[in-house]
């Protein structure tokens, strides 16, 4: 039990927190969660997640060695400060430095998408689909997009920390603005709401994606068949640049878009109009932890 794994995940509402006691055996000893309050600003945020430590540290009768944490953006590897994260208070912050010299344990951070692939490595689906897998990308589509990359079982961050960051480059001018600034993101087309845009733009009318997605397997609303048909054509596009730079040996999709079957055939589909190659054998696996694969992921990190 001295070397279980600690893990948390740096959420906007809340930091959850989970103790492992190895990557053979996930079953958590403890799982619990705290608010995160990002709203009361960094240092209350730094509190907060000493208040979870404490807390397992009660429920388990353990101390941690070092913590593996998810977060909402990336430590700069030459600065030591956080950076594109939507908790927009972590920007500009040496969070690392403050947790180790603030809580006095080591921690490892990597980004909420990077935890995510990791544990769909080691405990998910690529586990139990591809354990030979030796490059890994992972998709989150939801109400942004994300992605991380694991090579040979560890994740790659790069040279700026923003590995995998796909949901930045730029895929088609008709997504409009993006938050970063650029125009055409991939973001700006396939997230969940691009698509709503996207819908809106065409009857008029702002409905839920999951809305949308009812309509076009009734098959009773063309403009919902349009959304669905732009989302697989971009999203086997964008892809595809993923794929021949990459050329992973599996992708896992997640996010709630990533629920779409279409993806899963009409994606695929169009994923082999626009890859190098006169084939498609890269299997496209929907995750099997749900809503434990970012806090696993961070307890993995530590492993």
């Amino acid at each position: 039990m001295n070397k279980a794994l600690w893990g948390f995940d740096l959420g906007g509402t809340k930091i959850e927190g989970v103790i492992l006691e190895s990557l053979d055996n996930p079953t958590p000893i403890v799982r619990t969660r705290v608010d995160t309050e990002a709203s009361k600003g960094y240092d209350h945020i730094i509190g907060q997640i000493g208040r979870l430590v404490k807390e397992m540290e009660k429920q388990s009768g353990l101390k941690p060695s070092a913590i593996g944490m998810g977060t909402p953006g990336v430590l700069d590897p030459t600065l030591q400060t956080m950076k594109n994260a939507n908790t927009t208070v972590l920007n500009g912050m040496p969070l690392l430095k403050d947790l180790q010299d603030r809580l006095e344990i080591p921690f490892v951070l990597a980004n909420d998408a990077n935890c995510f692939a990791l544990a769909e490595t080691h405990l998910g689906i690529v586990r139990q689909k591809a354990p030979e897998a030796r490059m890994v990308f992972g998709i989150i589509m939801g109400t942004g997009v994300g992605g991380g990359i694991v090579m040979n079982g560890k994740i790659w961050e790069g040279r700026h920390g923003i590995g995998g960051e796909w949901g930045h480059n730029f895929l088609d001018e008709s997504g409009g603005p993006c938050y970063c600034g650029r125009t055409g993101c991939v973001e700006t087309v396939i997230s969940g709401p691009a698509l709503e845009r996207y819908y809106k733009s065409l009857t008029g009318t702002h409905i839920k994606l999951k809305d949308i997605a009812s309509r076009h397997r009734e098959g009773s609303d063309p403009a919902a068949d349009k959304t669905i048909e732009r989302l697989c054509h971009f999203f086997g596009k964008s892809v595809s640049v993923i794929t021949n730079m990459l050329d992973p040996d599996v992708i896992v999709v997640g996010g709630g878009v990533g629920n779409m079957d279409d993806i899963y055939t009409k994606g695929l589909e169009a994923l082999g109009q626009f890859i190098f190659n006169n084939r498609v054998e890269v299997p496209l696996l929907k995750p099997s932890l749900g809503d434990s694969a970012g806090v696993f992921g961070a307890a993995a990190l530590v492993s």
